[in-house]
């Protein structure tokens, strides 16, 4: 099965969404990749859906990418004496350690000594999704004095943020390691790594997956912003996580950092997801909203490679529609001539290498001979997703031995991944390019290919051969 399309999407699985039918629907309806949310779930919940994907990817013979979405910390006020209370603009309010008082009107426990570690004078806490916010006045080792700046109701257990920060704890909880762990044993493609501050978050999971999986950085934090090149290069990918974004930081500046997430991306070569409220009418509705539809392609008109859904696809009344929609949101969109102007010009210069060389050439001669396809020889998906950095005219046919490396690819723009045999040598490389391109739909007898891989074949980021066949 082949999409007719470049850019690709996310469909989070949830309580709407865990019989085989409705993961079939969505997975026709034009899933590439399906989101595993540890956040909610059991281990038995999400084993049990990874074990339909399979069954779907089989029947389809088509690679499915799955994602597992580690929850990370969850910092979190205590408990109230009785219920909720009403916070007024310019009262004060006290936060402590002492998690057995239960709080009132002039303070609440936070049982977080390494937020009071980072705290100084005039730094903001956001409480319930930024609803209501303190400013610190005075603070210790042990508690906050702070003043009200946005005031309103607030109940027990409400979220806390702190964006002025950089927090001393670690992106991996003890249950993200747990999650992780079972993760590996079913499997996995992509791992969704929650709260990165800094890039050290992503290399202390590296040593735990190795290259077993790709790392996907989520940057919800104003810290990761600051460090958005340097986390950038690390990951294998990274997703826009709008919803924290926008608490933490001013919603004005949300597009903005959303462009510059995704230029970053398509510069360095990395699939990047824009992620969190793209058609989030459609939990209750069957229909988008026009500003809905525009923001979706808006993503697709900046070059991500892949859109997601929440709680659309996961807990909505109509996730199959979700996915229905989000996919003809994206075929018209880059259906329209415009779309390949705005690709082009916000095309990045290649990097001085042999790899961005190649891709780079094949670019050019795509489009100067007219090829019905572009095939990546590929054992690490390298080859493949330099060849999607330059955003070719013609599909990307991403040919590997690895079936790891065909689900990972699931994900990358363009690339339509293809499980094949080992090869020995050049002729046979062309040959298995050219018969998987004509197999697969997208050419004929007498048109062009071109074809990209590493020699010697096998061995991982060798990008280095550019070779131009006709179909047989």
């Amino acid at each position: 099965m082949r999409r007719n399309r470049n850019a690709k999407i996310v469909a989070t699985l949830g309580p709407a969404s865990t019989s085989r039918e409705t993961i079939e629907a969505l997975f026709n309806a034009g899933a590439d990749v399906f989101r595993l949310n540890f956040s909610h779930g059991t281990h038995e919940d999400h084993q049990r859906r990874l074990e339909i994907i399979r069954s779907i990817e089989l029947d389809a013979g088509r690679p499915v990418g799955v994602l597992l979405d580690l929850q990370g910390p969850k910092l979190r006020i205590g408990t109230f004496a009785n219920g909720p209370i009403h916070l007024e603009k310019g009262a004060a309010f006290r936060l402590d350690l002492d998690a057995s008082t239960p709080g009132d009107t002039k303070r609440v426990a936070l049982p977080h000594p390494e937020i009071f570690a980072a705290l100084k004078p005039a730094t903001n806490l956001l409480l319930d999704d930024g609803r209501v916010q303190l400013r610190v006045e005075r603070c210790g080792a042990d508690f906050a004095e702070t003043s009200v700046v946005v005031g309103g109701p607030l109940s027990e257990r409400k979220g806390v943020n702190v964006p002025d920060v950089v927090l001393p704890l670690s992106a991996m909880t003890d249950k993200d390691r747990r999650d992780l762990e079972f993760g590996l044993t079913l499997g996995i493609d992509w791992l969704a790594l929650s709260f990165v501050q800094r890039v050290e978050d992503i290399r202390e999971v590296r040593e735990i997956v190795g290259d077993r999986i790709g790392i996907v950085a989520k940057l919800e934090k104003p810290a990761a912003i600051g460090s958005l090149d340097a986390i950038v290069d690390e990951a294998d990918a990274v997703m826009v996580a709008r919803g924290d974004l926008g608490v933490e930081m001013p919603a004005e500046q949300v597009p903005a950092i959303q462009k510059r997430i995704v230029r970053a991306c398509r510069k360095a070569g990395k699939p990047v997801i824009v992620a969190t409220q793209m058609l989030e009418s459609m939990v209750t509705a069957p229909v988008p909203t026009r500003a809905e539809a525009s923001d979706v392609a808006t993503a697709i008109y900046d070059g991500a490679d892949a859109v997601m859904l929440s709680a659309e696809s996961a807990s909505g009344k109509y996730p199959v529609e979700a996915v229905r929609t989000m996919d003809l949101i994206i075929a018209q969109t880059e259906s329209d001539p415009y779309y390949r102007e705005v690709i082009a010009a916000s095309h990045a210069a290649p990097r001085a290498n042999t790899a961005d060389a190649i891709g780079y050439a094949m670019r050019h001669v795509t489009g100067l001979l007219n090829a019905v396809a572009t095939v990546a020889y590929t054992s690490s998906g390298y080859s493949a997703l330099r060849m999607a950095r330059e955003r070719p005219a013609a599909p990307i046919i991403g040919m590997t031995p690895r079936q790891a490396t065909a689900r990972r690819l699931a994900l990358a723009w363009g690339v339509h991944p293809v499980l094949c045999d080992e090869v020995i040598d050049l002729l046979e490389v062309s040959e298995l390019a050219c018969a998987t391109v004509r197999d697969e739909g997208f050419g004929k007898t007498g048109q062009t290919v071109v074809i990209s891989a590493g020699m010697p074949f096998g061995t991982p980021g060798t990008t280095n051969l550019l070779r131009i066949a006709q179909i047989q």
